[in-house]
């Protein structure tokens, strides 16, 4: 019997996937439940598993862009699996076909070159829009029309002049986008021409929070199996709290209308291998300091190995970015549309401050808040930042409620 394999639905606001890689060849044997390809959506990349054991027929290429519900492959499930290396055949020595002197072949004549044309190197209205864009003159390409006309393909794979090459390796590559990759920088700059993103600055001192680690992250990594004791799960709560201080942080503009949530469901920025993945830790008020470190801990572990679902990304009302991991030491992060407001992390420097009108030295840390200004006011976005900055340089009184261990379940 032949089944015919479709396209899933990964999500329901998702109507085309693009073929990713395919994982097994054409006329493979593939069983049940294999995986045998990676889709790529606009949210994330998603394994295709086989629907039946069977040799299977590819129908469609990589790099192709399929609808939900087209077939991408067929299934023989009437194969029979193969059983292993078959024994080599007995080969009989072949005579020798004669030799045959191969005479030299005439020499071709080198084409005349063309006359030149008062056509050559005209672009036509497709093409000049194109090089004009690309702000490349006509006279800087061969154009392959007829003529020499330049046409409309010749102006999409035009690269800009690199200058006069001075000797060395100058090569260069061209690769299609994926899918998820296209789809976050239409969002960004989504972002960037849609909302009126404004970003207030801050910094932190780091030291209250290292000394509550320092004590307590060797007793709470053996009593929760390994988890460690990170600055994500208190950034979480100072967050969480502090959008519970001000709301209309945590809200959201749909038209004419402001959605206000009465939940915190926290996204957080990583890094996996087919780009910039925003997975959501749902209902993050309500989790302790174990629950936040382990829930990010699932999903980055998913994003790292390309199993992170659409689900697992729908959602969220506040975002968290840290660009500190990656040795930023301050930015301005891009809201992530349709939410209000982003905070970014940043790395940790030990900085000169004033203390009690005394020169110490402690680890800083910058934090931003990028808002929208449409619906969040500078007296609440600052407010904000405040109250995180708060929390985090008192956490045992303003997270913990003055007892550490209970806290972290100790």
């Amino acid at each position: 019997m032949i089944l015919e394999m479709k396209v899933p639905s990964p999500g329901e606001s998702i109507k085309e996937v693009e073929i990713a890689t395919w994982l097994v060849k054409d006329g493979d044997y593939v069983e049940k439940d294999q995986a045998i390809a990676e889709v790529d959506s606009d949210k994330a990349t998603l394994e295709l598993p086989a629907e039946a054991s069977g040799i299977i027929t590819l129908k469609a290429e990589e790099g192709d862009a399929v609808a939900v519900g087209a077939v991408v492959c067929l299934i023989d499930t009437d194969g029979a699996k193969p059983s292993g290396s078959a024994p080599a055949a007995e080969t009989k020595p072949v005579a020798e076909a004669p030799k045959v002197e191969a005479k030299p072949e005439p020499k071709a004549e080198a084409p005349k070159a063309a006359p030149t044309s008062y056509a050559a190197n005209t672009p036509s209205p497709a093409a000049k829009k194109i090089l004009d864009e690309k702000n490349i003159q006509p006279s800087d390409i061969v154009g392959t029309g007829r003529d020499g006309r330049i046409t409309k393909d010749d102006a999409v794979n035009a690269v800009p002049s690199m200058g006069t090459p001075t000797g060395g390796n100058r090569g260069s590559s061209r690769t299609k986008l994926s899918m998820l990759r296209r789809k976050v920088a239409e969002r960004l700059v989504a972002a960037k021409n849609e909302t009126a993103m404004l970003t207030t600055f801050n910094e932190v001192n780091m030291t209250p929070i290292n000394t509550v680690r320092n004590e307590y992250k060797d007793a709470f990594k053996a009593k929760h199996g390994g988890l460690g004791l990170g600055y994500m799960s208190f950034f979480t709560k100072a967050v969480t709290r502090a959008l519970q201080l001000y709301p209309d942080v945590n809200s959201m503009i749909d038209g004419t209308d402001k959605i206000a949530y009465d939940f915190c469901d926290i996204s957080v920025a990583v890094s996996g291998p087919k780009g910039l993945m925003v997975p959501v830790v749902r209902s993050a008020e309500n989790l302790t300091f174990r629950g936040v470190e382990a829930e990010i801990k699932r999903l980055a572990i998913r994003a790292r190995d390309g199993q992170i679902t659409v689900d697992d990304m729908t959602g969220g009302t506040f975002t968290i970015s840290n660009g500190g991991v990656f040795g930023s030491m301050l930015s301005t992060p891009i809201i992530n549309p349709p939410q209000s407001g982003i905070l970014g992390m940043h790395n940790i420097i030990e900085r000169p401050i004033a203390v009690n009108g005394q020169v110490e030295i402690h680890p800083m840390m910058y934090v931003a808040l990028s808002y929208d200004h449409r619906i969040i006011d500078g007296r609440e976005s600052v407010g904000f930042l405040v109250a995180v900055k708060e929390a985090l340089e008192n956490p045992l009184e303003l997270l913990m409620n003055g007892d550490a261990k209970k806290a972290l379940e100790l």
